[in-house]
């Protein structure tokens, strides 16, 4: 949890962003960034050999699997994968692939067994992944050692009730990857939020493109007039860098705005309140970056991160979902989409506007007219974001034209942040 000296430094960095006319004093001018991190085969194999396949990634909310024994399918990320919640109660992940001739150990989407049993020679494993049965094992001849031929887990770790997943078995913890968003987090009773919805839309354009349209507040006024723009001042809006391609923004309503009435991501009265979040959870927008995918708005009373899965360079699905507090008979909290009329759920009328213009956009970016993308300071995160993509990678795998110069430093990351001094300067000279 922020402590009070942050939330008052915070507090005055706002009407300093809105005061200034320019960036802050030695800020880097941002090189344009190459069109091809959006257009090229060459830079997606990249992205998914040394990214999807290193980070940490948020596969599903404890509610998911509840109970020993429970496990669901999950293959977000490319790779075919079992989330299960073991007899002994600690939840695992591994490959859903049976270690006799490579069949998925279980076809149903989610389910519950004390056992997870191959259909298609019936080899058993336990809910730990031991292989425990093989039949007519004597066909195998004495040298055949089940001990061997385990499921092949995959690194699981678990922050509140949020499962993720590494295919990295060398990875760092999910604690040293998230930094300080570990701590800053606790105060929004993500081990005590129940999953109130989760639902998929396939968009076409490429992953970023979906995903930075909710990095930068500077299309606001543009494109979320009646939405978004009576709660968020972008002129008053406080970006921060963290370590690993992490980033936070926190904007207050704009001065003019009756908050309490407008605000449409916590104002349902009948919901309950998480009473642990601070001032600016209570009084602010303040959302979250958390490299490589997740972005989300975090308020006392919601969860409610969108998730971007690249399903080819230029398709994206989008997971929206809504974390809440027990609402007991209660309509069920459901941020980001609205009933479509057939059963079914519709993207909200906020998040269509995010993503309205993203096959346009896509299908622009491809013509020869688009070469490159210049960003301003008020874009910065996504600059950032995309210099740790390439870190990601490896500096020395990405080819010079499809590369973005390292430019932001250290200097400009948290927690050294140089426009506290250049503030304090400003009022001393004043």
């Amino acid at each position: 949890m922020m402590d009070q000296q942050t939330v008052d430094t915070i507090k005055r960095l706002m009407e300093w962003e809105a005061a200034r006319d320019r960036p802050p004093e030695g800020f880097p001018s941002l090189p344009d960034m190459p069109a091809g991190r959006y257009t090229s085969q060459e830079y997606y194999d990249l992205e998914q050999q040394h990214i999807w396949k290193k980070s940490w990634l948020f596969a599903a909310h404890l509610d998911e699997v509840p109970e020993p024994g429970s496990f669901m399918q999950w293959d977000n990320a490319g790779q075919p994968l079992i989330i299960v919640h073991g007899m002994d109660g600690v939840v695992r992940a591994f490959y859903n692939t049976c270690r006799h001739r490579g069949a998925p150990v279980v076809t149903q989407q989610s389910g519950r067994a004390p056992r997870l049993m191959c259909g298609y020679h019936n080899w058993t494993y336990k809910t730990d992944g031991e292989l425990v049965g093989v039949p007519e094992s004597q066909d195998f001849g004495s040298s055949f050692d089940k001990s061997c031929r385990s499921l092949i887990g995959v690194r699981c770790e678990m922050f509140g009730k949020l499962i993720f997943v590494n295919l990295d078995e060398h990875a760092m913890s999910l604690r040293e990857w998230m930094g300080p968003l570990w701590d800053e987090w606790e105060e929004f009773g993500f081990d005590r939020v129940r999953l109130a919805a989760r639902q998929s839309f396939d968009l076409k354009c490429n992953w970023k493109v979906a995903m930075e349209a909710n990095m930068e507040v500077y299309h606001v006024p543009f494109i979320h007039p009646d939405t978004v723009a009576p709660l968020v001042d972008h002129k008053r809006n406080v970006n921060t860098m963290f370590p690993g391609g992490h980033a936070r923004m926190i904007a207050p309503a704009p001065k003019d705005t009756n908050r309490a009435h407008v605000r449409a991501i916590d104002n349902p009265p009948e919901w309950q309140s998480i009473e642990t979040v601070g001032e600016l959870g209570r009084t602010t927008t303040q959302s979250y970056t958390m490299f490589p995918n997740w972005v989300s708005p975090l308020s006392n009373f919601f969860i409610p991160p969108l998730i971007f899965w690249p399903t080819s360079l230029n398709t994206t699905r989008l997971e929206l979902i809504t974390m809440a507090l027990d609402w007991g008979d209660g309509p069920v909290p459901d941020l980001w989409t609205v009933p479509d009329g057939m059963g079914g759920r519709a993207m909200s009328p906020i998040i269509l506007e995010d993503t309205q213009f993203g096959e346009a956009i896509q299908k622009s970016m491809e013509s020869d007219g688009f070469k490159s993308v210049p960003l301003s300071y008020q874009e910065a995160r996504i600059y950032s974001f995309h210099q740790t993509c390439d870190k990601m990678i490896g500096l020395d795998r990405v080819p010079p034209h499809l590369a973005v110069k390292q430019v932001i430093g250290q200097e400009w990351v948290w927690p050294s942040d140089p426009r506290v001094a250049q503030m304090e300067q400003q009022v001393e000279a004043a």
